[in-house]
């Protein structure tokens, strides 16, 4: 049972769950709260983070759980999960069908699998260390692109950037060929799938960025953050994603500045 294999298969089931509990509440008027950083939470975030995390403590009690509505433990552990229920929450409130569930497994805080679920659509991303990128199945590969003047770049929200990160942001934006927002956890599938070559964001956590890391890096595609270091469970939250290695050096020159 202590594989990066059963847990990933696992991880897997718990898509499948939250799936079915995602579409129930999908355009119904369930309202949501304000949470203390002013983001939306709702019933749904909450059933499907509980869900998830009762069935990973019966089958792996040793493993950590890092989720966005239930907090931490065990981070220390080999194998922790990095939970986010519903990424997009916003979109999902509005009724737009661009969030999705991101199940992350980190092995000694790296990110070494994970699953971008969309039930909706009924689009599931996943890859890791050891499981090639694949959409539904199929595998997936990022595009070749190599300069920014020819990338399609997304961020979730232009207004995630603030003071310098905000200039830094928009130096890149004015580079690229098309820079484009509102697609949430759903533009790393894009990216891993082709059609998108740059992910650029900031002011994240581990729960937004942890999932669609292992996805992207099975795909082909690099991402670190802002410093050009590899992403771990203890990351700040600015994140760059790219097609290519020479996609993502030249796309994190233009952001620096260098």
């Amino acid at each position: 049972m202590d594989t990066l294999g059963t847990r990933s298969d696992f991880a897997l089931t718990l898509a499948d769950s939250a799936g079915d509990i995602l579409r129930r509440y999908f355009r119904t008027p369930i309202g949501f709260d304000d949470k203390a950083d002013a983001s939306p939470v709702t019933i749904a975030d909450r059933e499907v983070e509980a869900v998830m995390r009762e069935a990973i403590t019966k089958a792996f009690p040793d493993d950590g759980i890092f989720g966005e509505e239930m907090g931490s433990v065990r981070t220390d552990a080999r194998f922790v999960w990095v939970l986010d229920p519903i990424d997009g929450t916003k979109s999902f409130i509005s009724g737009k069908p661009l969030f999705g569930t991101l199940i992350g497994i980190a092995e000694q805080g790296r990110p070494v699998f994970g699953i971008i679920d969309q039930p909706i659509s009924h689009e599931r991303w996943c890859g890791g260390r050891e499981t090639p990128a694949t959409l539904n199945d199929k595998a997936q590969k990022t595009s070749a692109k190599t300069a920014v003047k020819d990338a399609i770049l997304y961020a979730t929200t232009p207004y995630m950037f603030q003071g310098a990160d905000r200039v830094a942001f928009e130096r890149l934006a004015s580079a690229v060929k098309h820079p484009l927002f509102g697609a949430d956890c759903y533009a790393y599938g894009l990216l891993a799938s082709g059609f998108a070559d740059i992910v650029c964001e900031a002011d994240l956590k581990p729960y937004d960025f942890c999932g669609p890391a292992a996805v992207v890096e099975s795909a082909g595609g690099v991402i670190t953050d802002w410093e050009g270091q590899p992403l771990t469970i203890r990351s700040g939250g600015r994140v760059l994603a790219a097609a290519t290695p020479a996609l993502h050096r030249a796309a994190l020159a233009v952001l620096t500045g260098h």
